[in-house]
């Protein structure tokens, strides 16, 4: 049977540590993509001269993109994982980060249309959401086929914490984000539960809401600590969680940023961006949106949420359109 494969842009440390989750998991076969050179080479060749350990039978191989004839090696991808970007600089302003961002994205989408047109895309680079809308516009592949990181994390991050504070295994916590990736995203404590038992009934209300705090904080944090980079570990095996299930078509429900339209964007309340939602993910991308209830406070949080995508997607048309 003909391999998965499987396609890394960007070989920074989320996209060298996904690739060797990827070729851990013997997912496929790993193409690892980056604009400077020796790069994506280097990274590809130690994580393959790796794999004899794990019994990984994935091949891993990298292309530099400086020369943009190497994006032909895209053809044929299964999956493609975008994490290439900027960071933020001392001095820049938000604005101008997402300028530079839809610059690359837009670079990288052309190519996707060009190469590999029917590949599902997992849009990586911050703001996930709002990369994945012009990741859409650019490349006009199919919405559903589009997925952005950034509940899967979120989720991934929550579920630890409120796994830490009760002492039990991560395996019997169920809980998930939805909303912008960042301070506006939408932690559910009704839907959350510790081998379902209510979180509520287990933890008091203030202290789920210093929880809620440092899971919108939890990149911060870990920035903090490092103070000259940003998380990469959890990104990278939350992504693999994404790959996984579209690849073996395991038609896991993990919360990501999807596009909203018809009947859904009634019940969300916005039309034609994408946006975390809990969705159902398989050999199709994106398969199904859930639509859940809101309380107040919830409607609330959703609303603010809803308001800060729809404006940074309002500049994505701006920059697209110059």
């Amino acid at each position: 049977m003909q391999r998965s494969k499987i396609s890394v842009i960007g070989a920074g440390n989320v996209g060298s540590s996904l690739a060797q989750f990827l070729a851990i998991r013997e997912l496929g076969d790993v193409y690892l993509f980056d604009i400077i050179e020796g790069i994506p080479e280097g990274k590809a060749l130690d994580i393959m001269e790796g794999t004899p350990h794990w019994g990984a039978d994935s091949k891993v191989v990298g292309f530099n993109t400086a020369n943009e004839e190497n994006y032909r090696h895209l053809e044929g991808s299964n999956v493609i994982i975008v994490t290439a970007g900027l960071a933020r600089k001392p001095g820049m302003s938000r604005d101008d980060l997402l300028g530079k961002n839809v610059e690359v994205i837009s670079g990288v989408a052309r190519n996707i249309k060009k190469y590999a047109p029917e590949a599902i895309v997992v849009v990586v680079t911050n703001p996930a959401d709002i990369m994945a809308y012009a990741l859409y516009k650019v490349s006009g592949i199919k919405p559903e086929k589009i997925l952005g990181l950034g509940g899967s994390l979120d989720s991934a991050r929550f579920r630890t914490f409120l796994s830490m504070e009760l002492g039990v295994s991560v395996e019997d916590i169920s809980a998930f984000v939805i909303g912008g990736h960042g301070d506006d995203m939408v932690p559910f404590i009704r839907y959350s539960s510790a081998g379902g038992i209510p979180i509520s009934n287990l933890i008091s209300k203030e202290r789920i809401a210093e929880i809620v705090k440092r899971t919108r904080m939890g990149g911060g944090e870990i920035v903090n600590y490092l103070k000259t980079g940003s998380a990469y570990y959890a990104p990278g095996i939350s992504i693999t969680a994404m790959v996984e299930s579209i690849l073996r078509d395991r038609k896991r429900i993990i919360p990501s940023a999807a596009f909203l339209t018809g009947e859904h964007a009634k019940h969300y309340g916005a039309d034609g961006i994408f946006i975390g939602l809990p969705v159902r993910i398989g050999a199709n991308g994106v398969e199904h949106v859930y639509d859940i209830d809101f309380s107040e406070e919830e409607l609330s949080l959703w609303k603010k949420t809803i308001e800060s995508v729809t404006s940074s997607c309002k500049k994505v048309d701006e920059f697209l359109s110059r």
